[in-house]
């Protein structure tokens, strides 16, 4: 099935909302083992993109990799924003999401009086006006630059990362799951990239005491765990 490219056409009608910077957001990183999540915020215009953009999944490595100078010299704006793995263990991941995006969007040279989100939840707010749109880094033009610009560099951060440590495979998987990565846990345990609170520490006997149980205030009472349910959900 042919890929379709993404348009203008949500940011247009923010524009005549009223929005006259509009910003993409999208995020990367939400489903690893270990290391950061990062978000992307990209300010386009209404200029043409350059050939072939998408959603970075839909691109090859190569593709993506050269594409993203490409990116980078079009965009009027973009920034990028992390949240370690131990922000996501102490905040959760909706959270840690929020916390990248805002440092994104605070990195930006310009201030944007709309955002364009991925997906069907607002993990921002306010005092962003958010739009959020499922699939929205395949059918808009700004979050698709920015899923392109967050997944390249978060992939060439976690190759860095992964020198440290090459038997986890950081520089293939990027710190999501892999016969590699899940066989160096077995025999070596976490690193400090990894998120430990995630439930993938759960099928770790040789290491799960080392498993960090988040703990949420006013849910259930000051102190209590984290619901099962999200760690399973993070963790998969």
């Amino acid at each position: 099935m042919p890929i379709v490219p993404p348009t203008h056409s949500v940011e247009r009608s923010l524009r005549r909302a009223g929005a006259k910077i509009v910003v993409g957001l999208d995020e990367v990183g939400r489903g690893a083992w270990a290391g950061p999540v990062t978000v992307g915020a990209a300010v386009t215009g209404l200029r043409r993109p350059p050939e072939g953009l998408t959603d970075s999944k839909l691109l090859t490595e190569l593709r993506r990799e050269a594409l993203a100078p490409v990116l980078a010299d079009w965009v009027t704006a973009y920034a990028l924003g992390h949240a370690s793995a131990l922000e996501c263990d102490e905040l959760g991941m909706t959270a840690a999401l929020r916390l990248a995006a805002v440092r994104a969007l605070e990195a930006l040279p310009v201030e944007p009086d709309a955002v364009i989100l991925d997906g069907k939840h607002d993990y921002l707010g306010g005092p962003w006006r958010v739009r959020t749109v499922i699939k929205g880094d395949q059918s808009c033009i700004c979050v698709s630059a920015a899923s392109v610009l967050a997944k390249v560099h978060r992939d060439g951060l976690m190759a860095d990362l992964g020198e440290a440590n090459p038997e986890y495979g950081f520089a293939d998987n990027a710190g999501y799951p892999s016969p590699v990565h899940r066989a160096a846990l077995d025999e070596f345990g976490p690193t400090e990239q990894h998120r430990v609170s995630w439930a993938f520490m759960d099928g770790l006997p040789k290491w799960r005491h080392l498993k960090r149980i988040r703990v949420v205030e006013g849910v259930g009472g000051a102190g209590s765990e984290a619901p099962a349910g999200e760690q399973l959900a993070l963790g998969f």
